[in-house]
């Protein structure tokens, strides 16, 4: 994979460099003093400042690669996300075709998924229920979770931006055949995102972060 070279400005609030891996990157968040940064054509400007939120006990970091069946691809951004059972990240990932991409990291659970076309029917999130089934794509999809989130924090770069969002609704559908499948429903109409279960192992991650002990 051809890593995308960084470029970017000076953040608008500290003056530090903020650097962009990603051309169609819409929020940053800047890595010295928290500001969430939305991109206007050249120009950042600020939408606000972030509270520090927990770090991550994941090995992902921004800049870790990795590969997903023949794509490669390098983790350019993160939102984390709280509920009752505790908090997971959703990793922003550029596959090295130029798509985006997003890998869910909760519990030493993972899976992939890509946005579906903006011409597929997604159910409102608010009328699904558990145990219903969705076919897309030719792929039946069974409900197997509803969950209600609230946004902990973002770093890196977004295709979104996610500030002023508080709370969020979240779908989690699967089948046998190891698919997945997301109902985002911050969006409206909501956003749907189609994919697979992945292990750790299977992504080839290069760039980890290290931790004391390993």
């Amino acid at each position: 994979m051809t890593v995308p070279q960084p470029h970017g400005t000076d953040c608008p609030n500290c003056g530090a460099p903020v650097r962009f891996r990603w051309a169609q990157a819409v929020q940053a968040t800047c890595a010295y003093c928290r500001s969430v940064l939305v991109r206007r054509d050249l120009d950042l400007a600020t939408l606000g400042q972030q509270a520090d939120f927990p770090a991550t006990g994941s090995p992902i970091q921004l800049g870790t690669e990795g590969q997903w069946h023949n794509m490669r691809f390098v983790v350019v951004g993160r939102i984390t996300y709280g509920w009752h059972r505790g908090r997971w990240n959703e990793w922003h990932c550029v596959l090295n075709d130029g798509q985006s991409a997003w890998l869910s990291d909760a519990q030493l659970e993972y899976a992939m998924t890509i946005i579906a076309p903006a011409d597929t029917v997604v159910p409102d999130p608010a009328t699904v229920q558990v145990g219903e089934t969705y076919v897309w794509n030719d792929t039946p999809y069974d409900v197997v979770g509803i969950t209600e989130a609230q946004y902990l924090g973002t770093e890196g770069e977004l295709p979104f931006t996610t500030w002023d969002k508080r709370r969020c609704l979240f779908v989690d559908l699967q089948n046998a055949h190891h698919g997945f499948a997301t109902i985002d429903g911050t969006d409206v109409p909501p956003l749907l995102f189609l994919g697979e279960y992945v292990t750790f192992d299977d992504l080839r991650f290069r760039n980890l972060r290290e931790f004391e002990g390993w």
